[in-house]
């Protein structure tokens, strides 16, 4: 499904070597702070990045502290999910600089250490307005949903508007609970500019808790029997070499933690299916994808993702959240409704045998969470 042309610009790390900031030029001004260099004057970007806060304000922050350190000018569209835990007000005193920021501790502090010379350029959109609005000079635009639009429903209303700027070419989608180097937007934009006819393309993430093991390169394979998928790289050390041209051609779909799209793979193959709510987009957009545009990876590109933070989705066995449970059943019987009828029968057995090793494993809830999935009803 994907194919890679060879790696040029950005392939500084083919074997998949740890980057270190001190390899990116010096940013800002001597003292306690520095300026934010992600857009500066009249550069008109090519890349927006689109950022789903809900109820998780502490991530979005110190995402955006991370992306406003690159030297590759971006847009930057921030779409809160109608949370409720004052995450719009947290957002707006960090960014007038009523509220200070600190950077956490730990080796990934670097990324976001000083903090941003405060106040930062926004500009607030309600959802109506976003659909029809240019995007402007601000620094970061925050989109206020009316609702909950679930992955992505926000994700798909945050690139509608940064296409409102023809200047934008790609749309990177980027979960809040990540932090990135300050190379990977122009490592990102080199594999897209050189990749023919580029539609999809992802990035290394590697654990935010674990920096030395990936969680995966660019995506995943997919067995489409089983519905299950196994991540590239997945749990292996970062030191380990690969090839990232059959990374590309081994990804059946690409990770929607670090996910970038081009203008005219949403112009022809269109936005996710909004339907799902979490889980199987990608897959459901890699499907429709077929036969039409490529799959790239930008492998000098490198992100930390703490993964799970909103609902619970941990990648561990038996420590996913009675939530996660429910939507990623759901949305197997969906995606294979949608796009595999013959298949989908076979869903319902196999969804049967997971829920009954949940009961095995004495936990009662998520197995109910995973009955009431398969029985086609709401969450309760």
């Amino acid at each position: 499904m994907a194919t890679e042309p060879t790696p040029n610009a950005e392939a500084r790390q083919p074997t998949g070597a740890p980057a270190s900031v001190a390899e990116a030029p010096a940013q800002g001004l001597p003292g306690s702070s520095i300026e934010p260099h992600a857009l500066v004057g009249e550069n008109r970007p090519r890349l927006a990045v689109i950022v789903i806060n809900w109820n998780r304000w502490a991530d979005s922050l110190e995402c955006l502290e991370s992306l406003m350190r690159t030297d590759q000018p971006v847009r930057i569209v921030l779409i809160d999910n109608a949370s409720a835990d004052d995450s719009l007000e947290r957002i707006r005193a960090w960014a007038s600089g009523a509220e200070s920021w600190e950077s956490p501790a730990g080796p990934l502090g670097r990324l976001t250490r000083p903090p941003l010379r405060k106040p930062i350029p926004i500009r607030e959109l309600t959802d109506e307005e976003a659909l029809t609005a240019r995007p402007g000079q601000e620094l970061l635009t925050i989109i206020r949903s009316s609702e909950n639009r679930g992955f992505a429903g926000g994700n798909n209303l945050a690139m509608r508007h940064a296409l409102n700027d023809p200047a934008v070419a790609y749309c990177w989608c980027l979960n809040n609970d990540t932090v990135v180097e300050p190379d990977a937007p122009r490592a990102l934009l080199a594999r897209m500019d050189a990749t023919h006819k580029v539609g999809m393309c992802g990035t290394q993430v590697r654990f935010y808790h674990r920096p030395g093991t990936w969680q995966q390169l660019n995506g995943s394979r997919f067995k489409l029997m089983t519905g299950q998928s196994h991540g590239i790289g997945a749990n292996v050390p970062v030191t380990r070499p690969f090839d990232p041209k059959k990374v590309a051609l081994d990804t059946d779909f690409v990770l929607g933690a670090s996910l970038a799209v081009s203008r005219a793979f949403l112009e022809t193959v269109g936005f996710m299916e909004e339907s799902y709510f979490l889980y199987f987009e990608e897959m459901d957009w890699s499907v429709r994808n077929r036969g039409r545009f490529a799959i790239a990876f930008a492998h000098g590109a490198i992100v930390y993702h703490k993964e799970g933070g909103s609902i619970g989705s941990s990648g561990k066995r038996g420590q996913r959240s009675e939530t996660a449970e429910y939507y990623l059943l759901r949305s197997r019987l969906k995606f294979y409704r949608r796009n595999f009828p013959l298949l989908w029968p076979m869903q319902y057995p196999l969804g049967m045998w997971q829920m009954t090793k949940r009961l095995l494993r004495r936990q009662p809830a998520k197995a109910k969470a995973m009955m009431r999935a398969l029985l086609g009803m709401s969450r309760g």
